[in-house]
């Protein structure tokens, strides 16, 4: 005999969970005593969405389903952005949710919400477990249907009487391998006699390029192929941007650098592309490159994303496939090439500027020299983020942890405790700016408790500033975007941290790596400069789609 908590615990020890992060209620206590004499750690944050976002960035380092936990009602709503965030970023997680017991209304209606009507739209599965007998089944499809392609959350709420039911033992269910299927060798020939057909093929890496299985397959393809590519921003670092292959990040949709070899190439193989990214370039319906989509599941048709052929399957078994058909076939073109030199060259351009407050070319700049090539910067969702996109250098698969699905504020901080959680080896960092760091700056207490090693950066301009950028490219008045920030230093001693403030450009990379070198929970607040935004991304950009629409 036990308690539906402990038959709940030991499905998760079964499916190999090491931590549950959360913050547990009233009607979690069962579920909390029962974790209290298991293997498992629980990891307390001071906010459910941070719990959510950590567990979510577990998922999407470790392939493997993250778990967070929190009670009814407010709490359990807490956890909808995080929910949303792994939902529409693919990354594996369950999400445990307390209730009031089903079978007595002691309490009536109070703080009693719909979660699993809620979690719907949010989640691959939301169900309610109804009796402690059917927590393995139950536990173990969750787990599955979390992992399986395309990954994502999935939702369990369990009651309070059904948590401290006394139930026979009931075995759990072991976990087992399921291999994708694989696309045919007639959808193979196909998309091979299309790429030799072509003038000047791409390849396109997606945000599934950098499921942790997937990382050796690409680049071997890659390799096998001697293939130009260029990859969206979640699909960064999958294969080495030090290739000489490599021709840039699309991190705007059109008009920037990159899109000058988008736009020669006659032929673009998109591997493992989501259309919940923003979109990387704008397909044509006529005129434009011809597309072939390599995923494990079939294209969603959108206005910008129509591929005309389509090879569905375990994407490692398509491009092993496809490698062994075009390998020494194909003639490079040496234009492509020539081309890749301009790009990058555009892209390093003022990374060494000396102005101050410090531009974000040069941050960017300054923050690659003190990453060694497995470090790993966490990206909060801001302006800086299409600069980290378009300028940053990934040499190893996720080292750069950025959100272009979502693309909500706040995740900076959890993602990169959570990296610092799985890498204590690896220098972290997490890039911040100001305002999406106050959205869970309280986390910094939850960092020092649990002892990490991570940098925080906050890039300081005391505004919203993408918003504040884009308000000013549509030609309305400043209006609505700034804000007071408290002293980044002495907060960060508040909670225990260390934290220093750059005054001139050149103290910035001496500050990083004394922040290293110092270990423990260290924040860097950094002036930020965006004027370049316009310069940039608006003028130069423009003036370079101008010069090529008159050529």
């Amino acid at each position: 005999m036990g308690k539906g908590s402990d038959m709940f615990v030991a499905a998760l020890e079964n499916e190999g969970v090491d931590r549950v992060f959360g913050v547990p209620g009233e009607e979690n206590l069962d579920l909390l005593e029962s974790l209290r004499t298991s293997s498992i750690e629980l990891v307390l944050t001071r906010h459910e969405q941070a719990a959510a976002f950590m567990a979510a960035t577990y998922g999407r380092l470790t392939g493997k389903p993250g778990v967070c936990l929190a009670t009814l009602g407010p709490g359990a709503l807490n956890l909808s952005t995080g929910a949303a965030y792994a939902h529409l970023g693919a990354m594996p997680m369950i999400l445990v949710t307390g209730q009031k017991p089903l079978m007595n209304g002691k309490q009536a209606r109070f703080q009693i919400v719909d979660i699993v009507a809620s979690m719907k739209p949010l989640t691959k599965m939301t169900r309610q477990i109804v009796s402690a007998a059917s927590i393995p089944a139950m536990v173990r499809d969750a787990f599955r249907v979390a992992a399986e392609e395309r990954p994502g959350p999935v939702h369990l709420e369990l009651p309070e009487d059904v948590a401290s039911e006394e139930v026979e033992d009931i075995p759990v269910i072991l976990p087992h391998a399921v291999q994708p299927a694989i696309a045919s060798a007639a959808a193979l020939d196909i998309a091979a006699q299309a790429i030799m057909a072509a003038r000047r093929p791409m390849v396109m890496i997606g945000a599934a390029g950098n499921r942790p299985a997937l990382v050796e397959a690409l680049s071997e393809f890659i390799g096998r192929t001697q293939l130009p590519f260029f990859n969206t921003q979640m699909g960064k670092g999958a294969v080495t941007g030090g290739s000489d292959r490599y021709m840039g990040t699309a991190a705007l949709s059109e008009g920037d650098y990159v899109h000058e070899a988008i736009e020669r190439a006659d032929l673009i193989i998109a591997i493992g592309h989501d259309t919940i990214e923003k979109p990387p370039f704008l397909m044509k319906s006529a005129g434009g490159s011809q597309v072939i989509h390599v995923a494990y599941q079939s294209a969603t048709v959108e206005q910008v994303y129509h591929p005309e052929i389509e090879v569905i399957g375990d994407i490692a078994a398509t491009v092993a496939g496809l490698a062994e058909r075009l390998a020494g076939r194909l003639t490079g073109d040496q234009g492509m090439l020539d081309l890749r030199q301009r790009i990058l060259v555009r892209l390093n351009d003022r990374s060494e500027e000396s102005r101050f407050p410090i531009t974000p070319q040069r941050i960017v700049h300054d923050v690659r020299t003190v990453m060694p090539e497995d470090g790993i910067v966490c990206l909060d969702n801001g302006m800086y983020k299409i600069w980290f996109a378009r300028n940053y250098r990934t040499h190893v698969a996720n080292t750069l942890i950025l959100d272009n699905a979502l693309a909500t504020m706040g995740a900076g901080l959890p993602s990169a405790m959570m990296a610092a959680m799985l890498y204590p080896a690896r220098r972290v960092m997490a890039v911040c700016g100001d305002g999406g760091f106050m959205m869970n700056s309280q986390e910094m207490e939850t960092a020092v408790r649990l002892r990490l090693n991570l940098v925080v950066v906050v890039l300081n301009d005391s505004a919203y500033g993408m918003i504040r950028w884009k308000q000013a490219v549509e030609g309305f008045p400043d209006f609505g975007m700034s804000f007071g920030n408290p002293d980044f230093v002495r907060y960060a001693e508040a909670y225990g941290a260390k934290g220093s403030r750059v005054t001139a450009v050149e103290d910035l990379v001496p500050v990083l790596e004394a922040a290293f070198a110092g270990g423990g929970v260290h924040l860097v607040d950094v002036p930020i400069d965006y004027t370049e935004n316009t310069r940039v991304l608006v003028e130069e950009l423009r003036n370079r789609t101008q010069n090529v629409e008159c050529t």
